[in-house]
Formats: C-alpha cells, structure tokens, sequence
C-alpha cells in the first residue's frame, strides 16, 4: 500500500525522478485541455446544443453563482481561478475510480503547490482591487503590533489548506485499501462511491476557502 503518489517511481536517473504524482498531475492537465478543446470547438448558441456544451454551460454557471454569494463581487474577476482550482482537484479526486490510477491530491507536494498558488493569489486580487498602500494597510490593523500575527496567519492557512486536503484525500485512500483486504468485494464498492462524493466536497471546500481568503483581502475593512 503506498500512502502517497510520491512514494511511486516509474523512471530515475540521478536526481532526476519521474514518479506518479507528476505523471498523473500531468495526464489530469492533458485531459483536461483536450476535453476543454473537443467541448469548445464547436459552441453553438442555438437552442439545440450538444450534451458536453450543456454540462460545460452548467458548471460554469454554476461555480459562477457559488463566486457571487460567497464574495458578493462580479464573479468573473475570480472565475479563471477558482474555477480551474475546482475542476482541477475534482477531476484529480474523482478519477480515482480509474485502475492504476493514483491522485495527485493525494501528494503533500501537490496539495503544497496549489496552496502556495493561493498564498500568491491572496495579495494579486488584493493589490488589483485596493491599490498597494491600502492593502498593505491592513496588515497595520487596529494596530503596527499586529503585523507579526497578520503574517502568521497567512502562512497558517496556508498550510492548513495544503495539509487539509492532502489529510482528507491520503487518508480515503487508506481506508480504501484496509478494506480491500478485509472484504475484496462489498466495502470496495462503497468506498469507491464515497470516495466520488468526498472528493467533490474536497474539491468545493478548497475552491470557497480560496475564495474567501481571496475575498477577504480585496474587501479591505
């Protein structure tokens, strides 16, 4: 039983390591584009469009409304993100159904990277929205003492979302594999669809706590 994707070596020479955290980081990337490209080749705006537009209709929209009650701003400034954050960890999480197949998410190297992402994010949107001095500001607030602790926080949560979501995903999969051994047939066959379900959960967990942190900042007072 392996506990993280890291752990899974398909090529080294020297330092140089090929493992399956970054062999499927990369698939889910590949696939994610070709669907993007065989979706959108042919958008149509008549009312008969094709199932896979319609899918892609709805998610967008949707993610969209989820954007605009948790910040309450125009979504599309936060769109590309957030968006590409979800899609990216629920497609990750969800082709665990897949044989042989082992999620990236399930990587303390990946979940750290998409973390460090928003860590970067928080201060762009802020600056973008407020202007450097007043985001800058506050860091300053109610008082100068308090800088110190503002910038643990950032760094706190930080790591939290990374550790958070690599917890969630690594330990699904453990328990998935004890159960394997226990009953080969029946619980696999649960967990595999708990596993669906939690792994969107992880993924819109992520997604929203990106989004209010990002929120947070641009919002100022």
């Amino acid at each position: 039983m392996h506990i993280s994707p890291d752990s899974i070596v398909f090529w080294q020479w020297g330092d140089i390591t090929l493992n399956a955290t970054l062999v499927f980081t990369w698939a889910i990337i590949l696939f994610l584009g070709i669907c993007s490209w065989a979706i959108t080749r042919k958008l149509s705006s008549d009312v008969e469009i094709s199932h896979w537009q319609n899918f892609l209709e709805v998610l967008v929209s949707t993610v969209r409304e989820q954007i605009r009650q948790t910040s309450g701003k125009d979504p599309d400034r936060y769109l590309p993100f957030i968006g590409t954050l979800f899609i990216f960890i629920a497609t990750s999480n969800l082709l665990a159904i897949v044989p042989f197949y082992h999620p990236p998410t399930g990587s303390l190297s990946t979940t750290a990277a998409l973390a460090i992402c928003v860590f970067f994010a928080v201060p762009v949107f802020g600056i973008r929205q407020q202007g450097l001095g007043n985001y800058l500001r506050q860091y300053l607030k109610p008082s100068p003492i308090m800088l110190p602790f503002h910038i643990i926080s950032e760094l706190s949560r930080t790591l939290a979302l990374a550790v958070r979501l690599f917890g969630n995903v690594m330990s699904e999969g453990m328990i998935a594999a004890l159960l394997l051994a226990i009953a080969p047939f029946f619980f696999p066959a649960i967990m595999q669809l708990l596993g669906l379900i939690t792994g969107i959960i992880q993924a819109y967990i992520f997604a929203i706590l990106a989004l209010v942190y990002i929120g947070s900042a641009s919002h100022g007072d």
